[in-house]
């Protein structure tokens, strides 16, 4: 069902006037605004600025970042959602905004990400961890994780940046897949929640990478393993949780978006040269740097990958019986 709206949504745009046909080859026509719906500063607004210097220099037209932040990314994706679909407002949306709030508060997001928007190119993934204090769970490997959690279910507590987030999903289905039960402590971001691990008041938790892996680095927390379908290219020894159940995969991922509506020429012209970016050497490099693994996925991909993962954390959302107030 997914898939055939955002069918419909490109035949939509399909049947233009002669004035319209003149203006999307001659697309951008003016400054393109790039809505971030994240603060200022954050990978996302780095990964946006490469990006969007890049679309600049290729179309020799501005294009500007707009930070804006709120409800999860909500509000900005929201704004996109709501522009002219000309092509001069497009904006990136992640995971939670796109495949996870919409299914855990349906009735709260005024937009529908496959009707109301058009997926124009994912071009990251940034990996979660498995990441635990050994000072509180002494264990070395994933297979003696789930040894120690089937021996003591409900005992040991795993943190989180809050209900329903990418880490809070991760963990459920990591309990899902083994059969084993944790503690789930929600915290009201991840700076506070990874004090507290390293404080020993939560043992485990799956986060993003570029957090963690520096007081990994320092000793402090202990890697067991990613959360990626296979090894991360930011470290090839440390092993994928999917080497021991195979198929789990739990990362956070981001992509550029437009206004349904707007023209197919445009996406795909857009589509092209975001592509074009991500497999620069320069781009993976920096993006590398960041804890992220750099992408070229077309539209019809990102699509289809916006409706796979909405269908695995359905499934995950509703075994756990997850509900965001």
């Amino acid at each position: 069902m997914k898939k055939r709206l955002f069918s419909i949504a490109v035949a939509a745009c399909a049947a233009l006037s002669p004035a319209a046909a003149q203006a999307k080859d001659e697309w951008p026509t003016d400054t393109v605004k790039i809505i971030v719906p994240f603060t200022a500063g954050g990978t996302t607004d780095i990964f946006a600025r490469v990006i969007g210097d890049h679309l600049q220099k290729t179309f020799g037209k501005p294009f500007i970042i707009e930070n804006v932040p709120g409800a999860g990314s909500v509000s900005g994706i929201a704004q996109v959602a709501r522009a002219k679909p000309d092509g001069l407002t497009i904006g990136i949306a992640s995971t939670s905004g796109l495949a996870i709030n919409p299914l855990l508060r349906p009735d709260q997001i005024p937009y529908k990400p496959l009707k109301d928007l058009i997926p124009v190119a994912m071009f990251d993934r940034v990996p979660n961890v498995l990441v635990i204090n050994q000072n509180k769970l002494n264990v070395k490997t994933v297979p003696e994780l789930i040894e120690y959690l089937k021996k003591n279910p409900g005992k040991v507590a795993y943190g989180s940046s809050g209900v329903g987030t990418s880490q809070h999903l991760a963990a459920e289905l990591f309990q899902q897949m083994t059969g084993t039960k944790m503690t789930h402590v929600p915290y009201p971001g991840s700076a506070r929640m990874i004090t507290d691990m390293i404080g020993g008041q939560v043992a485990l938790t799956f986060d993003n990478v570029p957090l963690l892996l520096p007081h990994v680095q320092g000793g402090k927390l202990t890697m067991l393993a990613t959360a990626t379908g296979k090894r991360a290219a930011f470290d090839e020894k440390v092993p994928a949780v999917a080497e021991f159940l195979p198929g789990f995969e739990a990362v956070a991922w981001h992509g550029f978006v437009a206004p349904a509506g707007t023209p197919n020429e445009i996406v795909q012209k857009l589509s092209a040269e975001v592509q074009n970016c991500m497999k620069k050497p320069e781009t993976i490099k920096k993006f590398s740097e960041l804890g992220a693994e750099a992408l070229a996925m077309n539209s019809k991909e990102f699509a289809d990958y916006i409706a796979a993962e909405m269908d695995k954390w359905k499934v995950v959302i509703e075994k756990a019986n997850i509900v965001v107030k």
